[in-house]
């Protein structure tokens, strides 16, 4: 794309930046602290005694919500991905509105128009009519 002539340096910038690889997930990472169900255990009374914290990574598939547990090491990992994904759309969302800028841009000038139609040659001239052949049996 550098040597490509005409276009912009924000969308040069911004494809750049897309074409960086790095690990990243779609989705939410979740931190949650549960009750259980023990007869005498604190946490069913004091919300601070309840059990955790546990994390789940949740996404949705194919119209369905996947989740998927974690520890709480994996979701340091997770969290960074997460963040990493959110980063990459944004960035596909800028790249998108630089793309849309440039084509307005080239729908609105002026030599478009007229580099259209000179590369189109103008339109053929159209074809002279005929008068029709009578026939020769009358």
């Amino acid at each position: 794309m550098d040597g490509s002539p005409g276009v912009p340096l924000e969308v040069r910038h911004l494809a750049a930046q897309l074409t960086e690889p790095q690990p990243m997930r779609r989705g939410s990472l979740s931190e949650r602290y549960v009750k259980c169900s023990k007869p005498g255990c604190l946490c069913a009374a004091r919300p601070q005694a309840r059990h955790g914290p546990y994390y789940s990574l949740t996404r949705a598939v194919a119209g369905r919500t996947q989740s998927r547990f974690v520890s709480a090491e994996q979701a340091a990992i997770a969290r960074r991905q997460v963040a990493a994904g959110r980063q990459f759309r944004r960035q596909v969302a800028a790249y998108w509105e630089a793309c849309e800028r440039w084509a307005d841009a080239q729908l609105d000038a002026p030599e478009a128009a007229s580099q259209e139609a000179a590369q189109k040659g103008g339109s053929p001239r159209p074809s002279r009519r005929r008068s029709s052949r009578r026939s020769r049996r009358s």
